[in-house]
């Protein structure tokens, strides 16, 4: 089965201790489209300007990833600029440039709708209830959020948990909606508002999912050297759905094993700037990580 992604389509300009790289192809909608690819076909919906690089319309197509939600409109992409310190966990904004994703609508195709694996990347709450709006009977949906809409969109994303399956966040994230310093208690509070299942990302420390199973904790891949952190987190949710809409048999079945290659897939991400290394792995790249994680957490 496919999955339907929507979110942003960005141009990102990253500077590091190490390297500075300008006008990456970016945006939580294309890392994870990317990583998904591997595993299931992929249905992109975003925006981009007349100035979007031929060539990442090539990344694209060379991913097979479908393109009939993408729209080209006149104007200037989303341009994000962002700096990272040495510690690599730390990073500050340098400028935004919404450009046309200010007046991004996202408007499904027909052969969109009745997509059953329906990821809502990182975009404002109102745009992703537009989206489940237009669906008709989707299988599996998972939310991804950020602080930004914890502070200007919260009575949106609440509206929001009741009508998904899955939601994303991270553990700062968890503790801002929730007021609760223990994760586990921060999780607790999240299923009473909504999510059958709730991930929380720990960056480097992998991630918690609590669901009718229980909790599974999921490691990060261990790295020795961080290029670019960027997109690591949308790279681990869009390899998750990608994996998901690949097995057979229920969520629950699935759904540890499908984070266990989020993750290793975010590993890829974190070792180039932007989508570079990630763009270049195969699918036999990934399924070694896999046995190596096994290895690490057999006992």
């Amino acid at each position: 089965m496919s999955v339907l992604i929507v979110g942003s389509t960005a141009l990102d300009s990253i500077k590091t201790p190490m390297a500075e790289n300008p006008r990456l192809l970016g945006g939580s909608a294309s890392h994870a489209a990317v990583a998904a690819s591997f595993f299931s076909p992929v249905k992109l919906v975003g925006v981009v300007g007349d100035d979007f690089p031929k060539k990442y319309i090539g990344l694209y197509r060379r991913r097979k990833i479908d393109l009939a939600g993408l729209q080209i409109v006149q104007g200037k992409t989303f341009h994000w600029s962002g700096e990272y310190e040495v510690n690599m966990n730390n990073r500050r904004t340098l400028l935004t440039e919404l450009g046309v994703f200010e007046r991004f609508m996202p408007h499904l195709p027909e052969s969109h709708k009745a997509s059953e694996f329906v990821l809502l990347a990182n975009i404002a709450p109102a745009l992703q209830h537009h989206v489940l709006d237009q669906m008709s009977r989707p299988k599996f949906v998972v939310a991804d959020t950020m602080d930004l809409w914890l502070n200007i969109a919260l009575g949106d994303l609440l509206q929001l948990l009741r009508r998904i399956d899955g939601f994303v966040l991270n553990d700062g994230e968890a503790h801002q909606l929730t007021k609760k310093d223990n994760v586990f208690a921060a999780i607790k509070k999240i299923h009473r508002l909504g999510p059958k299942y709730v991930i929380v990302k720990k960056g480097s420390h992998g991630s918690i999912l609590s669901g009718p199973r229980g909790y599974f904790i999921c490691p990060a891949y261990p790295l020795h050297r961080v290029c670019d952190p960027t997109g690591a987190g949308d790279s681990f949710v869009g390899a998750m759905m990608g994996c998901l809409a690949a097995a057979r048999g229920t969520i629950d079945a699935n759904l540890r094993r499908a984070m266990i290659y989020g993750s290793v897939v975010a590993s890829f991400c974190c070792e180039g700037f932007g989508l570079t290394r990630t763009s270049g792995i195969r699918r036999s790249d990934i399924e070694r990580r896999v046995r190596e994680l096994e290895k690490l957490t057999t006992f």
